[in-house]
């Protein structure tokens, strides 16, 4: 058996030998491990490995999870593959029930306008539909980035967004030490930042689409409306 450089839930998985991250898997890495499955997601890395693996006459199964939907799905094809069907259907089902949880609670509510930072040098940020800006959606705020999907940001463009709320999400995406904060040049110029409206989310369940991922809608939620969860 073997993981990513990124895989460390449960913590037993770290005692596992890593094959690579999300861009750079290696092949020689995953065949010197001589597996029977190949699992990971669709990457820019994934096609490439998907086929090599076909060709090696290794299976292998690289779903797309690009959305709530989409990690649910996948969820019940990995069912499939390792002989656990009826165990992923009860985890898809926990899935449903948790995002349907958050949309009551959040019913009715105003929705501030959010701004998901991921990097600071560049900066960064969740654009339009892509799975974090899904998940700003489930949990009840409105992306003020309208482009593609990861922009790269200016200053003067954060102060043109003017979001209501930011929330720095550099420690969940692996970039601890370089968060947001109030001195940092620009950032101490917007409104939402002034008004306390920074919020740290360190949590990578956020931010994985995975078997945790209800788990993350309802801390990404606890954050924009804390109100909701006292």
């Amino acid at each position: 058996m073997g993981r990513s450089r990124f895989c460390n839930h449960p913590p037993e998985a770290l005692a596992l030998p890593s094959v690579g991250g999300f861009v750079d898997p290696s092949f020689e890495a995953i065949l010197a491990l001589s597996p029977r499955l190949v699992v990971g997601v669709q990457g820019p890395g994934g096609p490439a490995i998907a086929e090599r693996l076909t060709h090696a006459g290794i299976d292998s199964y690289f779903p797309a999870t690009d959305s709530f939907d989409q990690i649910i799905s996948m969820t019940a094809g990995l069912g499939e593959r390792l002989g656990a069907a009826t165990e992923a259907a009860r985890l898809a089902s926990r899935l449903k029930d948790a995002r349907a949880l958050i949309a009551r609670k959040l019913s009715g509510r105003a929705r501030p306008r959010a701004l998901l930072v991921f990097g600071l040098r560049p900066i960064v940020a969740a654009g339009r539909d892509g799975f974090p800006d899904e998940m700003l959606r489930l949990a009840g705020a409105e992306n003020v980035v309208t482009g593609p999907r990861y922009p790269t940001l200016g200053v003067e463009q954060l102060l043109a967004l003017d979001p209501d709320v930011v929330i720095d999400a550099t420690g969940a995406a692996g970039h601890d030490g370089d968060g947001v904060s109030v001195g940092l040049p620009g950032w101490s110029e917007l409104r939402a930042v002034r008004a306390g409206r920074l919020v740290a989310l360190r949590d990578d369940r956020v931010l994985r689409p995975g078997p945790r991922i209800g788990e993350g809608l309802e801390v990404l939620a606890r954050a924009l409306h804390p109100e909701v969860f006292r």
